[in-house]
């Protein structure tokens, strides 16, 4: 019974982000119509006081991200919260963040830039979208179910040892090495309208995002090392590298 519980519970913890995510979507979407919330609309106080919550409600989020995801804090909550459950747990904290965000965000319509040329604004559009899907695949490429805790829960009910996910570098990771990141930041920042509050939402979460992936990347070579090291030298950060190849042509000269 223990173990089932242990499940729904990941379960739950699960739906819950997933919920949440999609709100986020909806949100910087402007699709106001099937979310509670979104990110220009609403009634906000001056113009300091908004700017001000909004970023604490972005450092929130950082600080809740960047703490939990730490070994030394995984090994003390881990003092309190089944090993089993951990990730679950982390996964429910930071739908938590990010539901607060989304809630209490005040909105400051003032307009940054504003595209009129169609094709480019319908391409900032497509680039939204694809900047989640972009996002939703690499999931997959490094184990979606384990990310979010559910096949811990899963392993934990059928009595499975849970082993941890060894280096590889699927799909997209054969490019970049976050690609996950880089969905996020293209679907940010493609945006035909940019105004004043989701500008200071791309910002606030690209600057988390910058923070975040300088402590993984410590993380990463301190668990796998010199193949890490290598990976790093090897493949870019966030955007692929545009390989030309250069054909010598032979120029015969004739005296």
């Amino acid at each position: 019974m223990k173990k089932l519980i242990a499940f729904i519970y990941g379960v739950i913890c699960y739906l819950i982000f997933f919920a949440s995510f999609l709100w986020m979507i909806l949100f910087l979407g402007g699709f106001e119509v099937y979310a509670p919330t979104a990110v220009n609309e609403g009634v906000s106080g001056s113009l300091a006081e908004s700017i001000l919550i909004n970023l604490g409600l972005i450092a929130l989020f950082g600080v809740q991200h960047t703490v939990m995801a730490r070994k030394s804090f995984k090994e003390w909550w881990t003092k309190f919260v089944p090993q089993p459950l951990e990730r679950s747990t982390y996964v429910l904290f930071s739908a938590i963040a990010l539901i607060l965000i989304l809630w209490f965000w005040q909105p400051l319509p003032e307009t940054v830039w504003h595209v009129d040329t169609v094709w480019v604004s319908l391409v900032l559009q497509w680039g939204f979208w694809l900047g989640w899907l972009v996002l939703f695949l690499s999931t997959w490429m490094i184990d979606h179910f384990n990310l979010f805790g559910l096949k811990q829960v899963w392993n934990y009910m059928r009595g499975i040892e849970q082993h941890s996910p060894q280096f590889m570098e699927p799909g997209f990771y054969k490019y970049v090495r976050h690609p996950l990141m880089l969905g996020f930041l293209i679907a940010f920042w493609s945006i035909p309208h940019m105004t004043v509050g989701h500008f200071i939402f791309s910002g606030g979460m690209t600057l988390y995002i910058l923070i975040g992936v300088f402590y993984e990347e410590k993380a990463m070579v301190q668990r796998f090392g010199n193949k890490y090291k290598d990976y790093r030298d090897r493949v870019p950060k966030f955007f692929p590298r545009l390989k030309v190849r250069k054909k010598e042509s032979q120029q015969e000269e004739h005296m």
